[in-house]
């Protein structure tokens, strides 16, 4: 079987066992990303999942940036 997909690893073969991932798609300003929730009820980018290159341009789309959970939409 040939999976195509962007997504990683860990997302498309997550063990049932571990509990449910607490990264999840989202979508801020029009661009698609995943998520992490934080202690101070924000979230954090884990990575984008759009093509747009300018969109990786971004401060607030960077990998690790924090943002207010105002401005996200899942």
């Amino acid at each position: 079987m040939i999976l195509y997909t962007m997504m990683p690893h860990e997302l498309v073969f997550a063990e049932s066992g571990n509990g449910a991932l607490e990264e999840k798609m989202a979508i801020v300003n029009g661009v698609e990303m995943i998520v992490r929730p934080c202690e101070d009820h924000s979230f954090e980018v884990v990575r984008l999942l759009s093509s747009n290159p300018n969109h990786y341009l971004k401060s607030e789309c960077m990998p690790g940036q924090k943002i207010s959970s105002a401005m996200v939409v899942f």
